[in-house]
């Protein structure tokens, strides 16, 4: 990330995840610095491209991916399959998942 993400943004998409985690009942991982990571990257290209395109994936036009839509969080995958390509979301039975699905600090 070139620039930090404005606070107020980060703040949003961290109250983004904790709520999406309820929702459907996915867990964050037990090593939380890889949510942060993920809650960093997804505000940076929320206030860049104006759209949390998921941080985690190659893209060769980041604008023209932001705009489809497709890899936006919650991505295509994670609402039909649950499948959450960063570990930000994870089923309660994956190895790495914690127990919360609310407790998300952010350091």
């Amino acid at each position: 990330i070139d620039e930090e993400p404005d606070d107020k943004t980060i703040e949003t998409m961290r109250k983004f995840s904790v709520q999406y985690a309820k929702v459907t009942d996915t867990r964050f991982c037990s090593d939380l610095s890889v949510s942060g990571v993920v809650v960093m990257g997804l505000a940076h290209h929320k206030e860049t491209l104006g759209a949390p395109l998921c941080p985690c994936r190659h893209y060769e036009d980041k604008q023209a991916e932001a705009k489809d839509g497709y890899w936006n969080c919650p991505c295509v995958p994670m609402r039909e399959r649950h499948e959450c390509h960063c570990m930000l979301f994870l089923e309660k039975d994956n190895p790495f998942a914690c127990e919360s699905h609310t407790d998300l600090k952010l350091e």
